[in-house]
């Protein structure tokens, strides 16, 4: 099983280089995340990320590289460890943001898995499975509903709030029958952009008893960002 699991969102302004104006409203939100990749580090020095990209199913090697150049200024990053530094593809949005947050934590290596944002529930199980055999520390990756708000990126839907209210709840208890149990259609109807993440997640997680040790949950620009860290319950 993991030796902890983490949650967080992916929006490039969480890198105060690429946040402007946007610095001081997001500074909690930035914190939690903060304190969740340092008990993550302290857990587990080496971490696989799970993050949803159009690219589909694949594994991305520690050492590649990528740079936050696309969305808005040429911050790089790469994934710790040895591996493919120089070869392979430019790290999609998830991974960019695992990079930056694995940065100055002593993590020793980072792997990414990556799977289609359509991914069916099943198979987001299934690889949580696999992955469950290791004894890594899991950083999950991926926003929550981006239609909160009428300035939402994706405008504003009303079925937004009871979608991540699901979400908070089930990472507070912790619940992963809850996120296992989220609906594929009405994720990508609201672009929650963490459905296949969590859904990974669940599998990893299944038939273990885990605690929240830190959970954050806000919506500065409609869209919902959620930070949590669960850690394992040591049985009597």
């Amino acid at each position: 099983m993991p030796a902890a699991i983490a949650v967080l969102p992916q929006p490039p302004l969480l890198v105060p280089d690429l946040s402007g104006d946007a610095a001081v409203e997001t500074e909690a939100l930035r914190d939690a995340v903060r304190a969740a990749v340092k008990a993550l580090a302290a857990a587990a020095p080496v971490w696989v990320a799970v993050g949803a990209d159009p690219g589909g199913r694949r594994t991305v090697a520690p050492g590649t590289r990528g740079t936050f150049a696309g969305y808005g200024r040429d911050v790089p990053v790469a994934l710790p460890g040895r591996g493919t530094a120089d070869e392979g593809p430019e790290l999609p949005l998830p991974l960019l943001v695992a990079g930056w947050a694995a940065a100055g934590t002593g993590v020793t290596a980072v792997r990414g898995e990556l799977v289609a944002p359509d991914a069916s529930p099943s198979g987001c199980a299934e690889l949580g499975r696999t992955l469950a055999a290791e004894d890594v520390g899991l950083l999950v990756l991926g926003d929550g509903a981006a239609m909160h708000t009428p300035a939402a990126p994706g405008g504003f839907d009303e079925r937004a709030e009871a979608f991540d209210a699901v979400v908070a709840a089930a990472l507070d208890v912790p619940d992963p029958e809850a996120l296992a149990a989220l609906d594929p259609a009405a994720a990508a109807e609201l672009w929650a952009a963490g459905r296949a993440p969590w859904q990974v997640m669940a599998g990893a997680a299944a038939g273990r008893a885990w605690t929240a040790a830190h959970r954050h949950t806000s919506m500065p620009y409609g869209v919902a960002y959620h930070v949590a860290l669960w850690e394992p319950v040591t049985p009597a």
